[in-house]
């Protein structure tokens, strides 16, 4: 592909990214069901529910739940799609909502409203000449589905999720050619409740169930390339990681081999969807761990015959491991990934570790991998913005950020990293996935809405905004 002066591919697709769940808001609305992120509160009760303790299948009296309302986009998506031209997006990635095609999830038929919803989304974002990027599934299965089937504990969520891809691939076939199947799929092992909607019965073997669970995604996730490819030809279908190095905190090689460890757990799912099989070290840690996968006749072969034809990833920050208990006592606070702190690298207001080196190091790690082409499809700075005695937000460190990270991106693309294009999160304010916030920020555009809900939801531009507007302008090229 040819390049520019500035390294940057020609038709390089610049843009941002947003989840159906933690902007769109009308949480019952035109025929939308429950998803599992309505039922996640802020506050203290957050947390324990995201690692798999729900306490019920309903909104709880008294409880505040962002994604109910979120920054109101389903009622205000025309204007936002305006300021993101403005800027120059070439892309949007997005997801829909798989509860506002099929509220319950096992429906004999999909909701129309929904579809019209995404129809007239996508149409939108034609008019302003932006390529949608997609995914499937973005932290939300239709609460109906945990409820009754257990989610992706149960194999019949396979079916489900198949008839789902079906259904979106067939309507968007001729508005939609960049898809993905699951948001940041290793978040599973994490936060098992938010990355597949488990919830823990009292002696369950919780490892056992998420790699039962995963193995359904992953297979779930091969024929819906399998779908995706049958009915859009020329459709561009990826997986996504939660990407991040994994440093050694000394040469010791216990600490080397504990970080290649730690690797392993977040590639395990991207080598079964690019490569098409299970890892052998997978097969040793199942072994070593008790763990069976119930394999159904005929996945090995889904699996192996329909990878995925590229990697997306986020990127926020890199980890540090040690096996030295007196070094794991200097944790950082705010990744959701256990870390140990790194003393030659700063930290956002949330704790995480701010590593633009690392995002080049990560890019050359993957291509490295696989051989396939990468997709930035998420990073960004969550940080407390202050409106000035103007009204405006000076956010000259969401830009220091930015530049930095871009930098190091140009630097992976002229190591001869393939990379499709960049989504940089939240370009607009939106609701914090770890936290429920709103205050925890990461926009060009600010939304005028607080922690506890209170707020005109009327957007303005920060200073972000023209700078990015300068970037996409020459390519990559003007990143001062």
């Amino acid at each position: 592909m040819a390049k520019d002066k500035n390294g940057f591919p020609k038709g390089f697709l610049w843009g941002g990214a947003i989840a159906a769940n933690q902007t769109e808001g009308a949480y019952l609305e035109d025929g939308k069901g429950l998803t599992t992120v309505d039922l996640l509160p802020t506050g203290e009760k957050r947390f324990p529910i995201m690692l798999g303790d729900l306490p019920s299948y309903q909104p709880l009296e008294g409880e505040f739940y962002p994604s109910h309302e979120a920054i109101d986009f389903y009622h205000r998506y025309k204007e936002d799609i305006a300021l993101f031209a403005e800027m120059g997006f070439q892309s949007l990635r997005l997801s829909i909502s798989w509860a506002r095609i099929f509220p319950n999830g096992d429906d004999a038929e999909p909701n129309e409203a929904g579809l019209q919803f995404y129809d007239n989304l996508f149409d939108e974002l034609q008019k302003h000449g932006i390529e949608p990027v997609v995914t499937l599934a973005h932290f939300d299965v239709p609460v109906h589905l945990v409820e009754a089937y257990g989610s992706w504990k149960n194999r019949k969520l396979i079916g489900f999720f198949e008839k789902y891809a079906k259904t979106v691939f067939t309507r968007y076939k001729d508005k939609v050619k960049y898809w993905l199947t699951f948001n940041e799929i290793n978040m599973l092992l994490h936060l098992p409740y938010v990355g597949a909607g488990l919830v823990f019965k009292e002696g369950e073997d919780e490892q056992q169930v998420k790699y039962q669970a995963a193995h359904h995604q992953l297979v779930a996730s091969a024929l819906a390339v399998k779908a995706g490819h049958e009915i859009i030809p020329d459709a561009q279908i990826g997986c996504m990681l939660a990407a991040g190095m994994t440093y050694a905190y000394s040469s010791n090689p216990n600490d080397v081999w504990d970080a290649m460890e730690k690797d392993r757990e977040s590639f395990f799912f991207i080598d079964v969807q690019s490569r098409g099989e299970y890892p052998s070290y997978a097969e040793r840690f199942f072994q070593d761990n008790g763990i069976t996968i119930d394999m159904e006749e005929g996945d090995t072969e889904i699996l192996k015959n329909h990878t995925v034809d590229y990697i997306g990833f986020s990127y926020y920050s890199s980890r540090l491991t040690s096996t030295d208990p007196k070094v794991q006592e200097n944790t950082t606070s705010g990744n959701v990934f256990g870390s140990i702190s790194n003393p030659y690298l700063e930290k956002s207001e949330w704790g995480w570790t701010i590593d633009p080196k690392g995002f080049r190091i990560t890019a050359n790690q993957l291509y490295d991998r696989y051989q396939k082409p990468l997709f930035v499809v998420e990073n960004g700075l969550g940080a407390v913005d202050e409106l000035d005695s103007d009204g405006q937000v000076s956010d000259d460190y969401r830009i220091e950020y930015l530049r930095a990270h871009m930098k190091e991106m140009r630097e992976a693309v002229n190591d001869g990293v393939d990379i499709i294009g960049y989504t940089s999160w939240g370009p607009i304010d939106i609701v914090s996935a770890s936290t429920g916030e709103m205050k925890k920020r990461y926009g060009y555009i600010y939304v005028d809405r607080d922690n506890e809900g209170k707020g005109s939801f009327n957007r303005r531009k920060k200073k972000s905004f023209d700078w990015y507007k300068q970037v996409i302008e020459s390519n990559g090229e003007n990143l001062e």
